[in-house]
């Protein structure tokens, strides 16, 4: 995994990115422009590896994806998905060692991106600030409940889905919002009408109002109301247009 440079410890904010498969930590560098302004973020980039659902074809990608439509049941090894982990484990634990608090600590994924930011933040042995989940699903099934740590379950989870996304449908989203509300996390549910498969500038500033207000929120989870997307978007990465 391609890392950026490290920083230096400071009283801001601290947001790992992950990007979505076939995409890269440079080209989502954008991202940070539209919310957490004052954050450090760091926009790691995934080896390059071959990937079944696209016909063995080498790219970015942070485990292997067996078929489309993507679910849980689409990653059959957790081997890929727990090395991913390890990795994201290792930023943060480099940040913490730095000075950082692990309340200000953030990881936040797109698609496949989405999937890793979620197992590694069910994985980490402290509680952080809060992992949001764009477009993504659970890369594991139901037995992984019994790895999850008693203080990862205290890290609040914004889970944000579009009901038009054909590549990583709802019912992934659902499934995902449903298995956290069973291992007793909060977590909070937004789902856009007409948003497809993609990242859109209005569900960054959702995240950071979320973020903001995190704390006073009760466990649980709380399905929200739908917003009204207005930009265009891209299969597995982001695009934003400039109208």
């Amino acid at each position: 995994m391609e890392e950026p440079a490290g920083a230096t410890a400071a009283t801001s904010r601290f947001v790992v990115w992950l990007h979505g498969l076939g995409d890269n930590g440079r080209a989502n560098e954008p991202v940070a422009g539209y919310a957490f302004a004052g954050a450090r973020w760091a926009f790691p980039t995934a080896p390059t590896a071959p990937v079944t659902c696209n016909r063995g074809a080498r790219m970015p990608s942070w485990f292997d994806i067996h078929d489309t439509p993507i679910t849980s049941k689409s990653v059959k090894g957790e081997e890929d998905v727990l090395r991913a982990v390890q990795s994201v484990h290792a930023m943060i634990d480099r940040e913490i060692a730095a000075g950082t608090s692990p309340e200000d600590v953030f990881v936040f994924g797109l698609s496949q991106g989405g999937a890793l930011s979620i197992a590694s933040v069910l994985l980490y042995p402290k509680t952080l600030g809060g992992c949001a989940v764009f477009s993504g699903f659970l890369p594991f099934g139901p037995s992984f409940a019994s790895r999850v740590t008693a203080e990862a379950k205290k890290t609040p989870v914004l889970w944000v889905h579009g009901r038009a996304d054909y590549l990583v449908p709802i019912e992934a989203g659902q499934d995902g919002t449903k298995f956290l509300k069973g291992i007793g996390m909060s977590c909070e549910f937004k789902v856009y009408h007409e948003l497809g498969h993609g990242l859109e500038p209005y569900e960054l500033e959702y995240c950071e109002r979320w973020a903001g207000k995190r704390s006073s929120e009760p466990a649980g989870t709380k399905s929200v109301g739908i917003g009204v997307p207005g930009r265009k978007s891209s299969c597995c990465g982001f695009s934003f247009s400039n109208s």
